[in-house]
């Protein structure tokens, strides 16, 4: 298995977005941010991100994104919203424990 989803599936991250306008995280700031979350959690990049929608920024709202890793396999990346102060908005980013 990749060194990256290997690692990846041992950790958590919480960061802080921007909400935009309307109550949701836009869709490739949603991507940027768990990319960069990701990285600096195992130091190294995954090749791509893919998260299928913007997200509701409101506490308890969930999507699945995919992570592509270099030698192209793929795993869930499961985030969800754990709460919402104004704009601001903190995620949990939860890597799947299985590769698909």
């Amino acid at each position: 298995m990749n060194r990256l989803l290997a690692a990846a599936a041992t950790g958590a991250s919480v960061l802080l977005l921007s909400a935009c306008s309307g109550g949701t995280v836009d869709q490739g700031d949603l991507e940027d941010q768990v990319k960069s979350s990701l990285t600096e959690t195992v130091g190294q990049a995954p090749k791509d991100i893919d998260c299928p929608d913007e997200l509701e920024a409101e506490e308890g709202a969930t999507t699945t994104c995919v992570l592509t890793a270099d030698d192209d396999s793929t795993i869930d990346v499961e985030v969800e919203v754990t709460s919402v102060d104004g704009d601001r908005v903190d995620l949990d980013i939860q890597v799947a424990d299985e590769v698909n």
